[in-house]
């Protein structure tokens, strides 16, 4: 969306007085344990805000800019671990849809579980134990996946959060593994030199339980609203008190782990939450300031305006090159993003993601990949057999992956069409990348042409680098195949540069030459 009619139509330009409604909102609507330290905790909000350098308007955020680092990156593991990884049915969404009345998770658990009045969701909670998990392993994986950044999620639609959280009771730190999983996580991607993030999925929790509200189950049981609650209909609107705990609890995480990456799930682009999230964003932002971090906001939808944050896709891509850097976030599992049976899911090879990562690099992405670890803590064999052979590709084709920046185009080939969004198997539709297509990137003088798959014959046809394209103005002076020292033969004709290949692959998969000579303009 064009950031003038965003502006316009939220009224930016005049931040809200929220202060009043922020410090008293969390007393609304009956007792609260926690309303004490919530309001400490907005006070804390407005008074960052205050001291800036952003303030809490449309025009003030969209000053902001994303690192360079993060551009650099490429390349990062999104984590979902909770809960919902002991029924290890569907997906992570079982929590909500084991409430879902006539639903295939409803007559499951009935079956496996019993009726919802008597085993809920809660229940599970003693069972994840976590007793395998090893944050410093998870790190050393991600290290050998090729990963420059980490993002667990802190807090899903399930309400329990798995961080040290003083807003709830509900939490790993207190109940199930009785650790700060996202602590553990940060200290142990800061040791081994992996930036930290975290995401927030606490928006959707308004209305995850309301299945539980139609059939007889715990969730109607006084006793857990502070898990279940509010429940309300997907179609109403958050209120006050709702908005002010997501507050609250997003700056929480701010302030405990100082994220560098703070990524929000969908649904708080709805219009309750828009005064709400800008007095987030200008924390967020004068907390890393403050910090000397440069942090980076990650966003789905509109929630937004464009330049504010950093754009994120779930499983999809972009059609063309956009001149501000976003993110896609997808997983190695077609079927989940959390843990599920194995022999029930239905993971991605490790050539299909290492075409995403490529397709999304060249048009000025970056890639988030997803894992689930089982609720031992253990990760899944085939998610790490997965993750180390995307690191051995990258071991080879890093330098055209890491720090580079989009050429004048993004690729050629059969398959330069828009990705579907598609969820869950559906994604199996998006089309493939083979030996015909071609993804560019280029770092200062040096462009690379990733070439994604073996040609069958011992050459390649580079038709955007042909004499009469338009688009490479200097003389092609040198080819090299990436994970080979040997300079390559190569004719530049009118149509293509065609570029003769070794006998032997330096790699599965894709295959990356670095051209001399193409960007330098002539003299």
């Amino acid at each position: 969306m064009d950031r003038r009619k965003f502006v316009r139509s939220c009224g930016a330009g005049s931040a809200l007085a929220l202060a009043p409604a922020l410090n008293h909102a969390a007393r609304a609507g009956g007792p609260d344990p926690f309303g004490a330290r919530r309001d400490e905790q907005l006070g804390k909000v407005e008074r960052a805000i205050a001291q800036g350098p952003f303030a809490d308007s449309w025009e003030s955020l969209s000053t902001y800019r994303a690192p360079q680092w993060y551009e650099d990156a490429k390349f990062g593991i999104f984590i979902h671990w909770g809960v919902y990884s002991v029924p290890a049915y569907e997906n992570e969404w079982y929590p909500r849809n084991m409430y879902r009345k006539g639903s295939r998770a409803w007559w499951r658990h009935r079956m496996k579980w019993g009726p919802q009045d008597r085993f809920g969701y809660k229940d599970f909670i003693p069972m994840f134990k976590a007793d395998k998990f090893d944050p410093a392993a998870w790190i050393e994986l991600f290290q050998k996946a090729g990963a420059r950044y980490v993002v667990p999620v802190a807090e899903h639609h399930d309400g329990f959060a798995m961080y040290d959280c003083s807003l709830t009771d509900w939490s790993a730190a207190k109940m199930g593994p009785r650790r700060d999983v996202v602590g553990e996580l940060k200290a142990a991607a800061e040791q081994a030199g992996l930036v930290f993030g975290l995401s927030s999925h606490r928006a959707e929790h308004w209305w995850f339980y309301d299945g539980g509200r139609h059939c007889r189950s715990d969730v109607a049981d006084p006793r857990y609203e502070s898990l279940y609650g509010p429940a309300m209909p997907r179609d109403s609107a958050p209120d006050e008190r709702f908005l002010a705990d997501w507050l609250a609890r997003s700056a929480e995480l701010v302030d405990r782990y100082a994220p560098r990456v703070f990524w929000f799930d969908w649904w708080i682009e709805q219009p309750a939450f828009e005064p709400w999230r800008r007095k987030f964003a200008a924390y967020y932002y004068n907390r890393a300031a403050e910090r000397g971090h440069e942090a980076v906001l990650n966003y789905k939808n509109q929630a937004f305006p464009e330049g504010s944050a950093v754009l994120d896709l779930e499983r999809s891509g972009l059609a063309e090159i956009r001149p501000l850097v976003w993110q896609t976030d997808t997983s190695v599992s077609y079927v989940s993003w959390g843990y599920i049976n194995p022999r029930a899911d239905l993971f991605k090879d490790p050539g299909r993601l290492i075409g995403d990562l490529v397709d999304v690099v060249s048009k000025n992405g970056v890639l988030l990949l997803n894992v689930g670890p089982a609720p031992d803590g253990a990760i899944p064999a085939e998610v790490q057999e997965i993750l180390i052979e995307v690191g051995r590709w990258l071991e080879v084709n890093g330098p055209a992956v890491y720090g580079a920046r989009p050429w004048k185009i993004f690729g050629e080939g059969p398959n330069l069409g828009k990705r579907n969004n598609l969820y869950g198997v559906g994604e199996l539709a998006s089309p493939r990348l083979g030996p015909r297509d071609i993804r560019f990137t280029r770092k200062g003088a040096t462009l690379y042409a990733l070439v994604m798959g073996w040609p069958s014959g011992r050459s390649v046809a580079v038709k955007s680098l042909g004499k009469n394209s338009g688009l490479a103005a200097g003389q092609v002076s040198s080819v090299r195949l990436l994970g080979s020292t040997s300079a390559l033969p190569f004719t530049r004709h009118d149509d293509a540069l065609i570029i003769s290949l070794p006998p032997e692959k330096p790699c599965e998969h894709a295959v990356a030459l670095e051209i001399g000579g193409a960007l330098e303009e002539n003299r």
